[in-house]
């Protein structure tokens, strides 16, 4: 079969205006958690979306750690790419995708970093490997997979079962100015309704063609 040929005629839902929540924080708590009750696989999974200082993007998953109406966080070392990225382009895109809805979310704002205290109350609550982890692994740079282990029993050594948050790793919240709820329908005319604020700090609906 060609990859052309690849297709699914969507039917297991719609979004309707008079549907959907006045705030879009509403709107997505609704659909992550009917993603995490049916359930989705990875339902707090979303691709994060960044740029370097030449405009060239780069994307990668991620996996949502919470969220409120001040946005949207994850955990990662500052240092990694995209922690570079971020560095010197705030803006970012997240966009979840939840097939067996057959629903996306598209979010896009500005990304600063959490709190240490965030930070760290997330890190304690980590499994040990995954702390021991965040100290051993110098993110998006060359390794050998005997250096990276030898890197962890080191840090094990140094640590034991109690190692501090480094402080090269932590947390980012992305602040929303833009949202776009997707949902599939029958030949190809998706429902597509964006969240933006006006000057009020209202969030204004509307509908985009599919």
């Amino acid at each position: 079969m060609s990859v052309a040929d690849i297709r699914q005629n969507y039917e297991k839902g719609e979004l309707l205006e008079s549907q959907a929540k006045e705030s879009p924080f509403d709107q997505f708590d609704i659909w992550l958690n009917e993603a995490i009750a049916l359930p989705v696989a990875e339902p707090t999974a979303m691709t994060l979306a960044t740029a370097d200082a030449s405009g060239k993007p780069t994307a990668r998953i991620v996996l949502l750690k919470g969220f409120d109406t001040r946005g949207f966080v994850f955990y990662t070392n500052y240092e990694s790419r995209k922690g570079k990225e971020l560095a010197l382009q705030t803006q970012a895109t997240l966009l979840f995708f939840w097939q067996p809805l057959e629903r996306q979310v598209r979010i896009e704002g500005i990304v600063e970093k959490v709190s240490p205290d965030e930070s760290d109350e997330y890190y304690q609550s980590r499994p040990l490997g995954s702390r021991l982890g965040a100290w051993a692994s110098a993110q998006s740079q060359p390794v050998t997979i005997e250096a990276l282990k030898a890197k962890v029993e080191e840090v094990e050594q140094k640590f034991g079962d109690n190692p501090p948050r480094p402080p090269h790793w932590g947390g980012y919240r992305v602040r929303p100015s833009y949202f776009e709820f997707w949902q599939g329908r029958p030949s190809r005319l998706h429902d597509r309704l964006t969240y933006q604020q006006n000057t009020d700090g209202e969030w204004i609906i509307e509908r985009l063609s599919p």
